[in-house]
């Protein structure tokens, strides 16, 4: 109801009537799910249509206009930033005008122009509250180029920053590429989530998700279990054999981008080992079958990504072996498959309409091919239906074999380049 009521306002109906469901229908029979509407849903969708509700129309406002919005000690910002619920929980470094202004000179933006419009919150991300958040975050100056990039990306429609509320809570995060890499000193080997500053452009990247998009946990960002902080990584482009990542997708080797992509996954990784290359990638296809839900696929078509992190050193094995980042998506795709008994099972047990989807079903409207419908149990179909999703990125510990494979539903990578203010060299030079 809280989502309903945050959606009407800001879709332009401020009083939106609404009926309720108090109950979880996927696990409710058909008597106990008949009761709950008959003895009280029922007359709620009565009165919300009988009703009359004040309209107005959808407009994009601006978030973070200049001037001073709050004084006081750095415990009172704090505590005042956490009670509108402008923090993800964590202490923030105050958002002063000297500091948004320090941010502002790594762009050639004028502070209030217009980088992106970002629903569902419905307003204008510019240079100014970009500003504010990343400080918020604990971001240098040097990192706005990057984040300005970022917001762009998200705001494109190809990644649906929308559907990020879904209950099944799919994490962004930011894949950076390019000579600012070294420049600014992303991390893109050991422990390179973690290291500075890749958390902090992460961070900025979900705070302005939170204050400029509108995504708030528990209101519209409705994750079951909620959010890990977004994450950023670049990739390891000296130790790969490979092109870079921006490179297959029509950048020049000299421009720096920053991907924009989602997960639902972030977990155990995968250890291909030995010198049996197609069991090494066997093994990653097996990791991966692990981190996709068998009915994602099925319900999102290409609206989805697979996003696979493979260590320089299993690269490079694949590739002596002949193996070109374009060979090994198609091997994932073609190897990484599912059961037709498991695809059944997790419809009818574990899919969250609960025993109303099939196979059959499936086919009757359009989903999944034809074929699907004549096949037995033990036979088996590709996890991921369209090849063109999987992607690869190098990066990680360079003394290790690992793999980790991000696998989000909803969602499409995005890429943008990261514009660099004309007087960046100098800029960054007083900066060293």
């Amino acid at each position: 109801m809280p989502l309903v009521r945050v959606l009407g306002k800001q879709e332009g109906v401020p009083d939106i009537h609404a009926a309720e469901y108090r109950g979880t229908f996927s696990v409710e029979s058909d008597a106990q799910i008949r009761q709950k509407l008959e003895e009280g849903t029922f007359a709620q969708i009565v009165n919300a249509l009988t009703g009359r509700g004040e309209t107005k129309p959808r407009v994009a406002a601006t978030a973070g206009k200049s001037g001073v919005a709050l004084e006081g000690s750095f415990d009172d910002i704090q505590h005042s930033f956490r009670k509108q619920g402008l923090t993800d929980g964590l202490p923030i470094i105050p958002p002063t005008e000297q500091r948004v202004a320090e941010f502002l000179q790594l762009t050639d933006r004028s502070a209030d122009d217009v980088i992106a419009f970002l629903p569902p919150g419905n307003l204008n991300a510019t240079p100014r509250n970009i500003a504010a958040n990343a400080v918020m975050a604990g971001c240098r100056p040097e990192h706005m180029p990057i984040i300005i990039a970022a917001v762009e990306a998200i705001a494109h429609p190809d990644f649906d920053l929308e559907q990020l509320g879904t209950t099944g809570a799919v994490n962004p995060y930011l894949v950076i590429n390019g000579p600012v890499i070294n420049e600014l000193g992303i991390h893109f080997d050991m422990g390179l989530v973690s290291r500075d500053p890749n958390p902090a452009i992460g961070r900025a990247l979900g705070l302005i998700i939170r204050n400029i998009a509108k995504l708030k946990p528990a209101e519209q960002y409705m994750g079951t279990f909620g959010y890990i902080t977004p994450f950023a990584l670049a990739e390891d482009e000296g130790k790969s054999p490979w092109p870079p990542y921006h490179v297959e997708h029509g950048f020049d080797q000299g421009t720096s981008t920053v991907t924009v992509g989602g997960t639902q996954a972030w977990g155990f990784q995968g250890y291909p080992s030995g010198t049996d290359l197609k069991g090494m990638l066997d093994a990653i296809c097996q990791d991966v079958a692990k981190k996709i839900v068998p009915w994602g696929p099925l319900m999102h078509k290409d609206a989805q990504m697979l996003m696979l992190l493979i260590t320089a050193p299993v690269a490079q094995a694949l590739a002596e072996g002949g193996y070109s980042k374009a060979d090994v998506a198609q091997y994932v795709f073609e190897h990484t498959r599912y059961y037709i008994r498991d695809i059944e099972l997790i419809l009818k047990h574990g899919f969250c309409c609960g025993e109303t989807e099939t196979i059959k079903g499936l086919v009757e409207q359009g989903m999944i091919p034809p074929e699907w419908a004549k096949l037995c149990p033990d036979d088996t179909v590709p996890a991921l239906i369209y090849p063109h999703v999987i992607n690869i990125v190098v990066c990680g510990d360079r003394t290790r074999n690992k793999t980790q494979a991000l696998h989000a539903a909803y969602v499409k990578p995005v890429t943008k380049e990261i514009k660099l203010p004309k007087n960046w060299n100098a800029l960054k030079k007083n900066r060293a």
